[in-house]
């Protein structure tokens, strides 16, 4: 393994994603339609400018794939791969909270607020969320609207339905079997 950053593509279901990892590492997971997209790869050529240099890491890759495919055949609920998600303290600590959000249960932005038991709002929180670079990794399509309503995601609407959707279809069949 070359502890370089490299780069593949996935073609999920509900959108076409790009996966980026550094030295065994997933430190990303993107959605081609996002608008953020662009800004997000910027992000990820910096990170290459400043000494991490572009290189092999198809293992990393391959795992970070097959649990995809896993996980959208209804057969994985929590990843199992080392992340690298790249942020300020405030966001890893929202996308850590994330992350702790159970397959198939939503919570919404203002719940999420206040459980980091702070006076920050939602709105800073939401920002927090819409910056996650591991969108499936750390699950922000878990978290919606007050009301359960389904607001902004990254890899837009249908894919945050669908994903939604995908996991209350999982927990039903759990529950039959």
């Amino acid at each position: 393994m070359d502890s370089g950053l490299c780069m593949a593509e996935y073609e999920s279901p509900c959108g076409a994603l790009t996966l980026c990892s550094y030295g065994g590492r997933l430190c990303f997971c993107g959605w081609r339609r996002s608008r953020h997209y662009e800004r997000q790869l910027i992000r990820m050529g910096m990170m290459a400018a400043a000494g991490m240099p572009t290189g092999e890491d198809a293992d990393t890759l391959a795992r970070a794939s097959k649990q995809l495919d896993e996980y959208f055949g209804g057969e994985r609920r929590r990843f199992e791969l080392d992340l690298l998600p790249v942020g300020t303290d405030f966001q890893r600590g929202v996308w850590r909270m994330l992350a702790e959000i159970p397959y198939g249960a939503v919570i919404s932005y203002g719940e999420l607020a206040s459980a980091w038991a702070s006076a920050l709002s939602a709105r800073a929180v939401a920002q927090a969320v819409g910056a996650n670079p591991l969108s499936l990794f750390i699950p922000c399509h878990r978290v919606v609207g007050a009301g359960g309503a389904l607001t902004g995601y990254a890899g837009g609407l249908e894919a945050k339905e669908f994903l939604l959707r995908l996991e209350a279809e999982g927990k039903i069949n759990e529950i039959i079997s």
